[in-house]
């Protein structure tokens, strides 16, 4: 089995496109291009790595476990060519981190590998709180960096901050939905569902605004409410009933691989943000420096 990394480059744009157009946009090669690597992409693996749809590409389960790994791989490619081009590898000491909730579980481990590689030398402790605790360390100095959606900073003119990640909402259904023939759904419609809600403190406030200034009696009737993203998965998938919820977290199956659809919204929410922040006037350690450089050159290549 053989697959240029040229292959994998293409595979992943399309994967976090949707479309081939908006690859071929973002990588300046042509469709047809990216179309051929990608048939032969999937011919050498033997399988089926994304499917057409109405809307674009979507990606079949065997294609989300491959993205992983592809991932995997050309970030270590990246780490090998940086020890002999950036220096890198030079940089020593610690680095304080904080998470949220969903940051732990969908941003932060990538990011946290590719630091390590490019800078092994440096000390890495990481802890997961909600927002207003990692703001409270982080001003009183036991951090130096946090990893949140920024929206819910608490005191945001206290700190320096880069967006990492924009994450738009979509709609979650269960397989074979009504809406899913749907290019996209208003809120009137949603507002007939039953809805299972993510508590977590990233979203809720996204949810909130969903539905402020409605009627009461046009909103969705709440049936299950959690902090756990599997669980919301699961319920989903098995018609208890829909959710809005970024991509970022999205997959197209629950634990027990039950499917999950996803429609846009006619009046889109601002999107989630996921960024860095750190104390505004502090200066910053060069471990903290490398954190920051190497997570907005992450976010540039998309």
């Amino acid at each position: 089995m053989a697959f240029s990394f040229r292959q994998l480059q293409y595979f992943i744009a399309v994967s976090e496109s949707g479309t081939v157009s908006g690859a071929a946009q973002q990588l300046s090669v042509s469709q047809s291009t990216i179309t051929e690597a990608l048939q032969d992409l999937e011919a050498e693996l033997g399988a089926r790595l994304l499917e057409r749809r109405s809307r674009g590409m979507s990606l079949t389960h065997r294609g989300h476990q491959f993205l992983r790994h592809a991932r995997r791989i050309l970030a270590d490619v990246q780490a090998a060519r940086g020890l002999f081009t950036d220096g890198s590898q030079a940089i020593s000491g610690t680095l304080n981190l904080g998470v949220t909730s969903i940051v732990a579980g969908y941003v932060i481990s990538d990011l946290l590998a590719r630091y390590r590689r490019a800078y092994p030398e440096i000390a890495v402790a990481a802890i997961e709180d909600t927002t207003e605790y990692l703001e409270h360390l982080l001003l009183n100095g036991e951090l130096d960096l946090i990893v949140a959606v920024l929206d819910g900073l608490g005191e945001p003119s206290a700190f320096d901050s880069t967006i990492i990640e924009r994450s738009p909402f979509r709609v979650w259904l269960p397989g074979g939905h009504d809406f899913g023939r749907l290019g996209a759904v208003g809120r009137d419609r949603i507002a007939g569902e039953s809805q299972i809600q993510l508590t977590a403190d990233e979203v809720r406030g996204a949810n909130e605004g969903l539905w402020r200034a409605r009627p009461a009696g046009r909103r969705p009737r709440v049936v299950f409410r959690t902090r756990s993203v599997e669980a919301v998965r699961s319920l989903v998938a098995t018609g208890a009933g829909i959710a809005v919820l970024p991509d970022l977290i999205y997959r197209p199956w629950s634990l027990d691989g039950d499917r999950i659809e996803a429609v846009a919204l006619e009046e889109p929410l601002p999107p989630l943000e996921v960024g860095l922040a750190w104390r505004r006037g502090a200066a910053a350690s060069d471990s903290t420096r490398a954190f920051v450089e190497l997570a907005a050159a992450k976010s540039a290549r998309g």
